[in-house]
């Protein structure tokens, strides 16, 4: 069969055209981590990526597309990700003001005060899920309350790879639940079911989900040895009291983000206040330290404090405590830390660009619903091109509407309610979408929480478990609402 577009025609691709870029590049992606292992991310993976691009593209010369139309694909799938680009640029310097005001040593401060080791990971689950739930986002609250838990885990000798999957675990359980968040309304917008449905129907698999997940942490955090003394930490405490002077005021540039996400305002001017409060922060409460970052005696005081602060936003902080692992901890932040993450991203779009305007991503979505023979297997069938569209196309947004719109036809043709799907597409595209180096979100987490995905991912319970427990659903036809079940509510969506 052919088509014709732009007066050329074109070959529609076959399921060998299309897995052929995709097998190469999983084969490049596994050689990249056999030979960078967590290191793979910093340049191994763009290049498996790029190439995989290239191979695309020549499948796309063969099918009749013109460089110029595959292009367009390329330029249209890096403009999804510019928005988060813009926040991962804005994080990076929020980061930066953040430690440079004492707001994350502060955060780092109480954690280390309140925080019982045996219960740590279990507290950082509960304590992202609850945020994210009242906000909406669990971006912002890796990129806040995240990066204090991190610190925390570093200074008690706990798990940073374990605390990462905790607080992406809780993150994103309270983002997959709150009216608030983006992906909670777009999947059943492309579904075709209201929100409050949405989430009703979503309670019976997340629900299990992070209760199994708060049981790993618990039986982690009861089981694991912190490698820190009571000394050690004693040390760290007061080293941070000396250089910082930890207090609640500290805290303010944290309330502002997170009164501002509560009003819901996008989140890249909210990152960006946030950031500016940080700097405000710092140049009111710690005069002293900033000049002590800039080290030049050349300087007006005044001069040398804005310095301080533009430097910490672009390169981030310089910590110099005299204690190894403190300074480690604090020594982050500034938009350059960023752009290897960019860099990822847009080889990520690039290939997922070119799979999309060539056809081969629509290819192997059909050949995947030619799979299905029940309500069961649809509903399996889904989470699977959920889980594979974040692993091709690298944006979990792009994952959710994608096979949301090929497969909502073929609920309403079995006589299923569209919660199916909308759940469905939560349960794989948006829990999974940290899980994968490459995309948007496992990207932003990498750089944002400082632990390399592959690292994070093992203990990134919740995320794990929940396409596992939404296809067991699926399997034995457990809590599968039909069109009957609900017809007043789908006639009114539809």
């Amino acid at each position: 069969m052919t088509g014709q577009e732009g007066g050329r025609p074109k070959k529609l691709p076959s399921l060998i055209d299309a897995l052929i870029p995709v097998f190469a590049l999983v084969s490049m992606l596994a050689a990249a981590v056999y030979l960078y292992s967590s290191d793979s991310s910093y340049g191994a993976n763009q290049i498996a990526l790029i190439l995989a691009a290239c191979i695309a593209l020549i499948v796309g010369v063969k099918n009749g597309y013109s460089w110029k139309e595959m292009e367009a694909g390329i330029v249209k799938s890096v403009a999804v990700s510019t928005g988060a680009l813009l926040i991962l640029f804005s994080v990076g310097s929020l980061i930066g003001t953040w430690i440079l005001a004492g707001t994350v040593p502060t955060m780092i401060y109480y954690g280390m005060l309140v925080l019982n080791p045996e219960y740590f990971y279990a507290a950082a689950c509960l304590l992202c899920a609850v945020v994210a739930l009242s906000i909406g986002s669990s971006w912002t609250v890796a990129g806040t309350l995240g990066i204090a838990l991190v610190g925390v885990a570093g200074a008690m000798g706990l798990s940073v790879e374990i605390t990462a999957g905790a607080i992406i675990s809780g993150a994103y359980f309270g983002d997959k639940m709150s009216p608030m968040s983006d992906t909670t309304n777009l999947a059943p917008a492309v579904a075709g079911t209201d929100i409050f449905s949405h989430i009703r129907h979503m309670v019976w698999t997340t629900a299990p989900s992070i209760i199994i997940a708060m049981i790993g942490f618990l039986i982690l955090g009861f089981t694991s040895e912190p490698s820190g003394e009571a000394s050690d930490l004693q040390h760290s405490m007061q080293l941070l009291k000396e250089q910082f002077n930890p207090g609640l005021h500290l805290l303010l540039p944290l309330l502002v983000v997170l009164v501002l996400a509560f009003k819901k305002m996008p989140a890249f001017p909210t990152v960006i206040l946030g950031t500016i409060a940080g700097a405000c922060c710092a140049a009111i409460f710690q005069f002293d330290s900033i000049i002590a970052f800039v080290a030049d005696d050349s300087l007006p005081p005044i001069v040398a404090m804005v310095k301080g602060i533009w430097t910490a936003m672009f390169n981030g902080y310089t910590a110099n405590t005299g204690d190894e692992v403190l300074d480690s901890l604090l020594s982050r932040g500034g938009m350059s830390q960023m752009t290897n993450t960019v860099w990822l991203i847009l080889c990520a779009m690039a290939f997922g660009g070119i799979m999309e305007v060539t056809g081969l991503l629509k290819r192997i979505l059909q050949s995947m619903l030619s799979l299905v023979t029940s309500s069961g297997s649809l509903i399996i069938t889904t989470l699977a091109t959920g889980i594979g569209a974040n692993l091709i196309t690298g944006d979990q947004f792009i994952a959710i509407i994608l096979p949301g719109r090929m497969l909502k036809a073929e609920y309403t043709e079995r006589g299923l309610a569209a919660v199916n799907l909308s759940r469905a597409l939560e349960d794989s595209a948006t829990i999974t979408s940290p899980l994968v180096p490459w995309n948007t979100c496992g990207a932003y987490m990498a750089s944002t929480l400082g632990v390399a995905t592959l690292a994070y991912l093992p203990y990134a319970f919740f995320n794990l478990v929940c396409p596992l427990v939404s296809g067991s659903y699926a399997y034995f036809n457990f809590k599968i609402l039909k069109l009957a079940d609900m017809p007043e509510l789908e006639a009114a969506a539809a």
